[in-house]
């Protein structure tokens, strides 16, 4: 269903709050595909999500699950003294830097009780033999060549270059970022399983460009984050809207890569954030929902690609439709280019 849409864009994964029921439907009613995001929620939240959505709409849609690692090693304490100063700051108190699976058995059992059609991971290339056994449709996270070998399981690989915003889906805790075209091309070479572009991808130009290389789809999250049907914070909402800031990757609010406006906690703590996640994604949880709550930019994480700037405030249909116009428009620019070339002396 990935390779048919009527439009090939697919509204990513977005944890956190942005990615709601009603920001799902509205993308599949217009002929898009979209994905729940699932972490970060109990078993029961993701399933009361998928029932949400399913009111909304009888078109099928995808669910995203976060890929547990492994516990860390490393001394926690001098980055909780350190944050510990901001909590003060805001009033409250820093949260335990715990490690956990994030339901994921749980979640699991959930996207195949309700038969949820297709199912992405990010974080890893978990075994999916049960849900292919229940004829759900995979798609892996990879963000290297290597990733991409090691999920050949799996029925199709969204394949995230360096410009995307939010957290790097790799699957150890590093930061690589290719481009996304020469890493389309890379990973092109390594399968011929079905491709789908994500990263940076703002405007239908960009995903008649991604299709051009070879993808069937181009995924996309920034240019959606804009939408009244996405769940994003006021505060996140204004500074994608001033489009002043730069966007840099940083392990300051949760332990692992991910790319964010750049702000005053992601400058002054980004330094010195270990490789420990989801560890420091529960130590810094109550900050960013204090400062969030308080409409504080500085102590948020304002996730976002680096095209953010570009990013409409449409309603998702009216969104899905421009960027098909867009691409359509972007098809007949490379049509004229052809058409030019066949008449051209040979």
């Amino acid at each position: 269903m990935i390779a048919d849409l009527a439009v090939p864009v697919i509204v990513a994964p977005m944890a956190g709050g942005p990615s709601t029921p009603e920001l799902v439907a509205g993308a599949v009613e217009a002929g898009a595909f979209a994905f729940l995001a699932a972490g970060y929620l109990t078993a029961d939240a993701l399933r009361g999500q998928i029932e949400a959505t399913r009111a909304r709409t009888d078109k099928p849609f995808g669910v995203n699950l976060f890929v547990p690692g492994t516990e860390s090693t490393a001394d926690l304490a001098p980055y909780r003294d350190l944050v510990a100063g901001e909590a003060a700051r805001l009033g409250i108190e820093p949260g335990a830097p715990t490690w956990d699976d994030d339901h994921f058995a749980a979640k699991l059992d959930v996207v195949l009780d309700a038969a949820v059609p297709v199912v992405s991971f990010t974080f890893g290339a978990p075994d999916v033999a049960r849900l292919k056994a229940a004829g759900v449709y995979t798609v892996a996270t990879v963000t290297t060549p290597a990733e991409a070998r090691a999920a050949r399981d799996f029925d199709a690989l969204c394949v995230q270059g360096g410009a995307a915003g939010a957290h790097r889906g790799s699957f150890a805790n590093e930061i690589h970022l290719y481009d996304l075209l020469p890493l389309l091309s890379l990973v092109a070479a390594e399968t011929d399983q079905p491709l789908i572009a994500t990263g940076g991808l703002m405007h239908g130009a960009d995903v008649a460009a991604v299709l051009a290389a070879g993808a069937v789809a181009a995924q996309l999250g920034t240019a959606f984050l804009r939408c009244p049907e996405a769940g994003t914070q006021p505060a996140h909402r204004a500074a994608l809207a001033a489009g002043e800031r730069d966007t840099v990757v940083t392990r300051a609010f949760s332990g692992r890569p991910a790319r964010g406006m750049a702000n005053r906690f992601i400058e002054e703590y980004g330094p010195h954030a270990p490789a420990a996640y989801p560890e420091i994604h529960h130590l810094t949880r109550p900050v960013r929902a204090a400062a969030a709550k308080a409409g504080d930019p500085e102590a948020m994480a304002l996730w976002a690609g680096q095209g953010y700037p570009l990013a409409r405030e449409l309603p998702v249909a009216e969104l899905v439709e421009v960027l098909a116009g867009e691409l359509d428009e972007a098809v007949r620019k490379l049509e004229s280019v052809r058409a030019r070339r066949g008449r051209s002396p040979r």
